[in-house]
Protein backbone atom coordinates (compact mmCIF):
# COMPACT_ATOMS: atom_id res chain seq x y z
CA UNK A 1 0.00 0.00 0.00
CA UNK A 2 1.40 3.28 -1.03
CA UNK A 3 2.62 5.81 1.60
CA UNK A 4 0.94 9.04 2.14
CA UNK A 5 2.83 11.55 4.67
CA UNK A 6 1.58 14.16 6.38
CA UNK A 7 4.51 16.24 5.77
CA UNK A 8 4.06 16.56 2.18
CA UNK A 9 1.63 19.50 2.02
CA UNK A 10 4.99 21.66 4.28
CA UNK A 11 7.50 20.26 2.09
CA UNK A 12 5.78 21.19 -1.00
CA UNK A 13 5.16 24.96 0.27
CA UNK A 14 8.69 25.22 1.29
CA UNK A 15 10.27 23.83 -2.57
CA UNK A 16 7.60 26.16 -4.27
CA UNK A 17 8.65 29.04 -2.44
CA UNK A 18 12.52 28.58 -3.24
CA UNK A 19 14.25 29.39 -6.11
CA UNK A 20 17.49 27.95 -5.27
CA UNK A 21 17.40 24.65 -3.63
CA UNK A 22 20.85 22.91 -2.01
CA UNK A 23 20.68 19.04 -1.98
CA UNK A 24 22.69 17.50 0.80
CA UNK A 25 24.27 14.13 1.79
CA UNK A 26 25.88 13.00 3.98
CA UNK A 27 29.97 12.94 5.06
CA UNK A 28 29.92 8.88 4.05
CA UNK A 29 27.78 8.81 0.46
CA UNK A 30 26.41 5.79 -0.55
CA UNK A 31 24.13 3.98 -3.46
CA UNK A 32 21.04 5.36 -1.90
CA UNK A 33 22.14 9.18 -1.24
CA UNK A 34 23.64 9.70 -4.20
CA UNK A 35 20.83 8.05 -6.14
CA UNK A 36 17.73 10.20 -3.85
CA UNK A 37 19.87 13.29 -4.50
CA UNK A 38 20.67 12.88 -8.26
CA UNK A 39 16.55 12.01 -8.67
CA UNK A 40 15.33 15.26 -6.48
CA UNK A 41 17.69 17.05 -8.67
CA UNK A 42 15.63 15.87 -11.73
CA UNK A 43 12.60 16.50 -10.48
CA UNK A 44 13.43 19.72 -9.18
CA UNK A 45 15.00 21.04 -11.97
CA UNK A 46 11.56 19.92 -14.01
CA UNK A 47 9.82 21.99 -11.52
CA UNK A 48 11.88 25.09 -12.51
CA UNK A 49 14.18 24.76 -9.32
CA UNK A 50 17.85 25.87 -9.49
CA UNK A 51 19.63 23.10 -8.01
CA UNK A 52 23.18 22.34 -6.40
CA UNK A 53 24.95 19.17 -5.37
CA UNK A 54 26.28 19.13 -2.12
CA UNK A 55 28.74 16.56 0.10
CA UNK A 56 31.39 17.08 2.00
CA UNK A 57 33.25 13.92 1.14
CA UNK A 58 34.57 12.50 -2.13
CA UNK A 59 31.76 10.46 -4.34
CA UNK A 60 33.44 6.87 -3.97
CA UNK A 61 35.29 5.31 -7.22
CA UNK A 62 32.35 2.72 -7.12
CA UNK A 63 29.41 5.16 -7.26
CA UNK A 64 30.41 7.12 -10.49
CA UNK A 65 28.50 4.64 -13.06
CA UNK A 66 25.89 6.97 -12.07
CA UNK A 67 26.03 9.95 -14.48
CA UNK A 68 25.72 13.23 -12.29
CA UNK A 69 27.89 12.14 -9.65
CA UNK A 70 30.37 14.70 -11.08
CA UNK A 71 28.27 17.29 -10.38
CA UNK A 72 28.43 16.91 -6.43
CA UNK A 73 30.56 19.85 -5.33
CA UNK A 74 32.54 20.15 -1.54
CA UNK A 75 31.35 23.40 -0.84
CA UNK A 76 27.62 24.84 -0.29
CA UNK A 77 26.81 27.52 -2.81
CA UNK A 78 27.07 31.43 -1.59
CA UNK A 79 23.24 31.86 -2.25
CA UNK A 80 20.26 29.28 -1.80
CA UNK A 81 16.95 29.73 -0.50
CA UNK A 82 16.58 26.10 0.44
CA UNK A 83 18.36 22.84 1.48
CA UNK A 84 17.18 19.18 1.32
CA UNK A 85 19.20 17.01 3.39
CA UNK A 86 18.80 13.25 1.96
CA UNK A 87 19.31 10.15 3.59
CA UNK A 88 20.42 11.03 7.99
CA UNK A 89 18.81 12.71 10.50
CA UNK A 90 22.50 12.84 12.17
CA UNK A 91 24.06 16.06 12.71
CA UNK A 92 27.59 14.19 13.17
CA UNK A 93 27.41 13.13 9.79
CA UNK A 94 27.36 16.89 8.37
CA UNK A 95 30.75 17.41 10.28
CA UNK A 96 32.41 18.40 7.51
CA UNK A 97 30.42 21.55 6.68
CA UNK A 98 30.65 22.27 10.47
CA UNK A 99 34.48 22.25 9.45
CA UNK A 100 34.18 24.58 6.78
CA UNK A 101 32.40 27.14 9.05
CA UNK A 102 29.12 26.77 6.85
CA UNK A 103 26.54 25.50 9.67
CA UNK A 104 25.46 28.49 10.39
CA UNK A 105 24.70 29.36 6.71
CA UNK A 106 23.23 26.45 6.21
CA UNK A 107 20.93 26.49 9.55
CA UNK A 108 19.88 30.22 8.69
CA UNK A 109 17.73 28.57 5.77
CA UNK A 110 14.42 26.91 5.43
CA UNK A 111 15.54 23.01 5.77
CA UNK A 112 14.17 19.56 4.60
CA UNK A 113 14.96 16.35 5.96
CA UNK A 114 14.38 13.49 4.16
CA UNK A 115 15.67 9.89 5.60
CA UNK A 116 14.87 6.62 6.72
CA UNK A 117 16.90 5.47 9.23
CA UNK A 118 14.04 5.51 11.83
CA UNK A 119 16.68 6.25 14.71
CA UNK A 120 16.37 9.57 17.00
CA UNK A 121 16.96 12.80 14.71
CA UNK A 122 19.72 14.97 15.93
CA UNK A 123 19.56 17.48 12.83
CA UNK A 124 17.85 20.30 15.06
CA UNK A 125 17.35 23.38 12.71
CA UNK A 126 15.15 21.46 9.99
CA UNK A 127 12.08 23.24 9.06
CA UNK A 128 10.37 19.84 8.21
CA UNK A 129 11.51 16.44 9.35
CA UNK A 130 10.40 13.26 6.91
CA UNK A 131 11.85 10.26 8.11
CA UNK A 132 9.57 7.60 7.56
CA UNK A 133 10.12 3.64 7.97
CA UNK A 134 11.12 2.83 4.37
CA UNK A 135 14.18 0.82 2.50
CA UNK A 136 15.36 3.59 1.63
CA UNK A 137 15.63 7.11 1.38
CA UNK A 138 15.08 6.63 -2.40
CA UNK A 139 11.45 4.93 -1.36
CA UNK A 140 10.59 8.19 0.66
CA UNK A 141 11.15 10.18 -2.64
CA UNK A 142 9.24 8.13 -4.83
CA UNK A 143 6.11 8.21 -2.71
CA UNK A 144 6.35 12.02 -2.14
CA UNK A 145 6.49 12.41 -5.69
CA UNK A 146 3.51 10.16 -5.95
CA UNK A 147 1.45 12.38 -3.41
CA UNK A 148 2.35 15.74 -4.89
CA UNK A 149 2.50 14.84 -8.64
CA UNK A 150 5.96 15.38 -9.03
CA UNK A 151 7.22 14.58 -12.57
CA UNK A 152 9.62 11.20 -12.57
CA UNK A 153 11.43 11.57 -16.02
CA UNK A 154 13.41 8.63 -17.23
CA UNK A 155 16.98 9.59 -15.40
CA UNK A 156 14.59 9.89 -11.82
CA UNK A 157 13.38 6.69 -12.57
CA UNK A 158 16.47 5.44 -12.54
CA UNK A 159 17.99 7.33 -9.65
CA UNK A 160 14.90 6.26 -7.26
CA UNK A 161 15.66 2.62 -8.61
CA UNK A 162 19.32 2.74 -7.89
CA UNK A 163 19.02 3.86 -4.49
CA UNK A 164 16.45 1.57 -3.31
CA UNK A 165 18.33 -1.33 -5.09
CA UNK A 166 21.33 -0.12 -3.31
CA UNK A 167 20.44 -0.07 0.77
CA UNK A 168 17.82 -2.98 0.06
CA UNK A 169 20.49 -5.48 -1.58
CA UNK A 170 18.72 -5.62 -4.53
CA UNK A 171 15.93 -5.96 -2.68
CA UNK A 172 16.62 -8.97 -0.23
CA UNK A 173 17.35 -6.92 3.50
CA UNK A 174 14.80 -7.46 6.33
CA UNK A 175 13.52 -3.81 5.52
CA UNK A 176 11.99 -4.55 2.19
CA UNK A 177 8.88 -4.60 2.37
CA UNK A 178 6.29 -5.64 -0.70
CA UNK A 179 5.35 -1.74 -1.08
CA UNK A 180 9.60 -1.47 -1.58
CA UNK A 181 8.78 -4.40 -4.71
CA UNK A 182 6.22 -2.63 -6.14
CA UNK A 183 7.52 0.70 -6.61
CA UNK A 184 10.35 -1.23 -8.31
CA UNK A 185 7.39 -2.81 -10.09
CA UNK A 186 5.87 0.53 -10.86
CA UNK A 187 8.84 2.01 -12.10
CA UNK A 188 9.74 -1.02 -14.49
CA UNK A 189 6.14 -0.67 -15.79
CA UNK A 190 6.83 3.04 -16.55
CA UNK A 191 9.71 2.36 -19.04
CA UNK A 192 12.72 1.74 -16.51
CA UNK A 193 15.58 -0.53 -17.69
CA UNK A 194 16.97 -2.58 -14.66
CA UNK A 195 18.80 -4.90 -16.58
CA UNK A 196 20.80 -1.93 -18.28
CA UNK A 197 21.03 -0.40 -14.67
CA UNK A 198 23.10 -3.20 -13.22
CA UNK A 199 24.81 -4.07 -16.02
CA UNK A 200 26.34 -0.69 -15.31
CA UNK A 201 26.71 -1.17 -11.59
CA UNK A 202 28.49 -4.06 -12.34
CA UNK A 203 31.03 -3.06 -14.95
CA UNK A 204 31.89 -0.29 -12.23
CA UNK A 205 32.20 -2.91 -9.53
CA UNK A 206 35.59 -4.33 -11.47
CA UNK A 207 38.63 -4.42 -9.65
CA UNK A 208 42.20 -3.88 -10.51
CA UNK A 209 44.60 -6.60 -10.04
CA UNK A 210 46.14 -4.73 -7.15
CA UNK A 211 42.65 -4.20 -5.78
CA UNK A 212 42.16 -8.12 -5.54
CA UNK A 213 45.51 -8.87 -3.90
CA UNK A 214 45.00 -6.20 -1.22
CA UNK A 215 41.59 -7.50 -0.65
CA UNK A 216 43.57 -11.22 0.17
CA UNK A 217 45.75 -9.20 2.69
CA UNK A 218 42.54 -7.97 4.52
CA UNK A 219 40.60 -10.80 4.95
CA UNK A 220 44.21 -12.52 6.44
CA UNK A 221 43.70 -9.96 8.75
CA UNK A 222 40.09 -10.77 9.69
CA UNK A 223 39.53 -11.52 13.83
CA UNK A 224 37.29 -13.16 15.31
CA UNK A 225 35.24 -13.09 18.72
CA UNK A 226 33.02 -14.18 21.11
CA UNK A 227 33.16 -17.99 19.44
CA UNK A 228 33.32 -16.45 16.25
CA UNK A 229 30.31 -14.80 15.98
CA UNK A 230 31.84 -11.12 15.81
CA UNK A 231 34.34 -10.62 12.58
CA UNK A 232 36.33 -7.06 13.05
CA UNK A 233 38.72 -5.58 10.84
CA UNK A 234 40.56 -2.65 11.55
CA UNK A 235 41.29 -0.50 8.19
CA UNK A 236 44.31 2.12 8.86
CA UNK A 237 44.71 5.53 7.37
CA UNK A 238 47.95 4.89 5.22
CA UNK A 239 45.70 1.78 3.90
CA UNK A 240 42.55 4.25 3.53
CA UNK A 241 44.56 6.73 1.52
CA UNK A 242 45.80 4.74 -0.81
CA UNK A 243 42.98 2.36 -1.71
CA UNK A 244 39.86 4.83 -1.18
CA UNK A 245 40.45 5.73 -4.41
CA UNK A 246 39.69 2.85 -6.04
CA UNK A 247 37.16 0.97 -3.80
CA UNK A 248 35.96 1.86 0.27
CA UNK A 249 38.13 -1.10 1.90
CA UNK A 250 35.55 -1.81 4.13
CA UNK A 251 33.37 -2.76 1.23
CA UNK A 252 35.72 -5.17 -0.24
CA UNK A 253 35.80 -7.45 2.67
CA UNK A 254 32.38 -6.83 4.91
CA UNK A 255 30.15 -9.63 2.91
CA UNK A 256 32.91 -12.62 3.17
CA UNK A 257 33.01 -11.39 6.75
CA UNK A 258 29.50 -12.05 7.55
CA UNK A 259 29.23 -14.83 5.42
CA UNK A 260 31.66 -16.77 7.84
CA UNK A 261 30.28 -19.62 9.62
CA UNK A 262 28.99 -18.99 12.77
CA UNK A 263 29.06 -15.38 12.16
CA UNK A 264 26.47 -12.64 13.34
CA UNK A 265 28.09 -9.29 12.93
CA UNK A 266 30.80 -8.21 10.63
CA UNK A 267 32.43 -4.92 12.26
CA UNK A 268 35.18 -2.79 9.91
CA UNK A 269 36.67 0.02 11.20
CA UNK A 270 38.76 2.72 9.62
CA UNK A 271 41.39 5.16 11.58
CA UNK A 272 42.14 8.48 10.16
CA UNK A 273 44.92 11.09 10.36
CA UNK A 274 42.60 13.34 12.05
CA UNK A 275 41.99 11.51 15.31
CA UNK A 276 38.62 9.90 14.41
CA UNK A 277 37.69 6.52 13.80
CA UNK A 278 34.50 4.99 11.67
CA UNK A 279 32.54 1.87 12.10
CA UNK A 280 30.39 0.51 9.23
CA UNK A 281 28.38 -2.59 10.60
CA UNK A 282 26.92 -5.12 8.92
CA UNK A 283 24.54 -8.19 10.93
CA UNK A 284 23.05 -10.92 9.92
CA UNK A 285 19.27 -12.28 9.55
CA UNK A 286 18.46 -13.28 12.75
CA UNK A 287 20.35 -11.14 14.62
CA UNK A 288 19.28 -7.82 14.36
CA UNK A 289 22.08 -5.54 16.62
CA UNK A 290 23.39 -3.23 14.36
CA UNK A 291 21.73 -0.01 14.80
CA UNK A 292 21.89 -0.42 18.45
CA UNK A 293 25.24 -1.14 18.33
CA UNK A 294 25.61 1.87 16.44
CA UNK A 295 23.20 4.35 18.47
CA UNK A 296 25.83 2.78 21.86
CA UNK A 297 28.16 5.16 19.60
CA UNK A 298 25.86 7.80 18.92
CA UNK A 299 25.76 6.49 15.32
CA UNK A 300 22.79 4.81 13.27
CA UNK A 301 20.99 2.83 11.00
CA UNK A 302 19.01 -0.22 10.53
CA UNK A 303 18.88 -3.34 12.23
CA UNK A 304 21.42 -4.92 9.82
CA UNK A 305 23.42 -2.34 8.80
CA UNK A 306 24.41 0.51 10.61
CA UNK A 307 27.66 2.15 11.34
CA UNK A 308 29.28 5.14 13.38
CA UNK A 309 31.67 7.84 14.04
CA UNK A 310 33.54 8.46 16.94
CA UNK A 311 36.80 11.42 17.86
CA UNK A 312 39.30 9.22 19.87
CA UNK A 313 40.92 13.05 21.59
CA UNK A 314 43.58 11.11 22.91
CA UNK A 315 41.64 7.72 23.85
CA UNK A 316 43.15 5.06 22.64
CA UNK A 317 41.89 2.99 19.50
CA UNK A 318 41.68 -0.73 21.05
CA UNK A 319 40.13 0.67 24.39
CA UNK A 320 36.96 1.65 21.91
CA UNK A 321 37.50 -1.19 19.55
CA UNK A 322 37.07 -3.34 22.62
CA UNK A 323 34.40 -1.79 23.89
CA UNK A 324 32.42 -1.91 20.66
CA UNK A 325 32.93 -5.93 20.38
CA UNK A 326 31.87 -6.43 24.13
CA UNK A 327 28.46 -4.12 23.39
CA UNK A 328 28.02 -6.57 20.37
CA UNK A 329 28.71 -9.41 22.49
CA UNK A 330 26.28 -7.87 25.40
CA UNK A 331 23.59 -7.10 22.74
CA UNK A 332 23.54 -10.97 21.10
CA UNK A 333 23.97 -12.82 24.72
CA UNK A 334 20.50 -10.78 25.08
CA UNK A 335 19.06 -11.50 21.89
CA UNK A 336 19.77 -15.45 22.28
CA UNK A 337 18.15 -14.57 26.15
CA UNK A 338 15.07 -12.87 24.86
CA UNK A 339 14.85 -15.59 22.16
CA UNK A 340 14.97 -18.78 24.83
CA UNK A 341 12.20 -16.80 27.17
CA UNK A 342 9.93 -16.46 24.33
CA UNK A 343 10.17 -20.39 23.45
CA UNK A 344 10.07 -21.49 27.24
Amino acid sequence: MAATYPEAQEIEKLINAAERIVIIQADNPDGDSLGSALALEQILGDLGKKTYLYCGATIPLHLTYLQGWDRVFSELPSHFDLSIIVDTSADSLLENIQKAGQKGWLASRPSIVLDHHQTEATITFATVMCNKAAVATGEVIYELARQLNWPLNDTAKSMVATAILSDSLGLTTSATTGRSIHIIGELVDAGLNIAELDTARREMMRKSPELVKYKGELLQRIEYYNHDHIAVITIPWEEIKKYSPQYNPSILVLDDMRLTTGTNVAISFKLYNDGHATAKIRANYGAPIAAQLAEHFGGGGHSYSSGFKVSLNGRPFNEVKSECIQVATDLLTNLKQEEHYETV
